[in-house]
């Protein structure tokens, strides 16, 4: 399983992660439960920071990964057009999170669903709190206007031909992806089990205190 992380853009001051979680850099905790979901290629797209996180994991790096990296340097390319930006590195079929959030489930539960549905093009992760996303069975049938009883979990099993016919450097967003895929029906969704902790919140605090240091 191959999962592609979003590092964050230029308008960050210090990259999330980075950002120290119970001593850690939090890039760490990240890499530990991509392994423990069973990935065994990751893609880090990184920005003005690209080089200190890199710096960082070739340090840091004895978890038997692959760790591949896509460099948007300074340019303002949106989600969308930093992922693009790495289509040569990416697999057919992955996973795609990022670095500011932290996710207690299995990675390879959404791109497991996505396989099992060749006719969908993507499925996101979920979870059933008030947002944006409209979730009727399995399918995302909306994913625009808030007042809803899901929201985006953060992690998206996407096929690498939903890239095709988009230029390098176009300047756009994964929402505005997400929108057409669950527009045309092409989105599923999986409802995740535990919800998300976001980086430098004191419910990831929380959670991490209450695991061993090596988990």
């Amino acid at each position: 399983m191959q999962i592609v992380v979003l590092t964050g853009g230029v308008e960050q001051q210090s990259p999330a992660a980075l950002h120290l979680v119970r001593g850690r850099p939090f890039i760490d905790w990240l890499l530990d439960r991509f392994v423990a979901s069973g990935a065994r290629s990751v893609v880090l797209c990184v920005g003005p920071f690209g080089e200190q996180i890199e710096t960082h994991v070739r340090r840091a790096l004895d978890r038997g990964l692959t760790v591949a990296y896509s460099y948007a340097g300074g340019e303002r390319l949106g989600s969308g057009g930093t992922l693009r930006r790495a289509f040569a590195r990416l697999e057919p079929e992955f996973v795609l999170t990022d670095a500011a959030r932290y996710l207690p489930f299995d990675y390879a539960a959404p791109l497991h669903d996505l396989q099992a549905h060749p006719a969908a093009t993507a499925t996101m992760s979920v979870f059933r709190s008030p947002g944006n996303v409209r979730l009727e069975g399995d399918q995302v049938t909306s994913y625009d206007a808030a007042g809803h009883d899901f929201s985006n979990y953060g992690a998206i099993a996407l096929r690498r031909s939903a890239l095709d016919g988009i230029e390098d450097g176009a300047v756009w967003s994964i929402d505005a992806l997400l929108r057409r895929l669950a527009a045309n029906g092409k989105l599923r969704g999986f409802v995740a089990p535990e919800p998300a902790f976001d980086v430098g919140s004191t419910e990831l605090e929380r959670h991490f205190g209450s695991l061993p240091l090596d988990v």
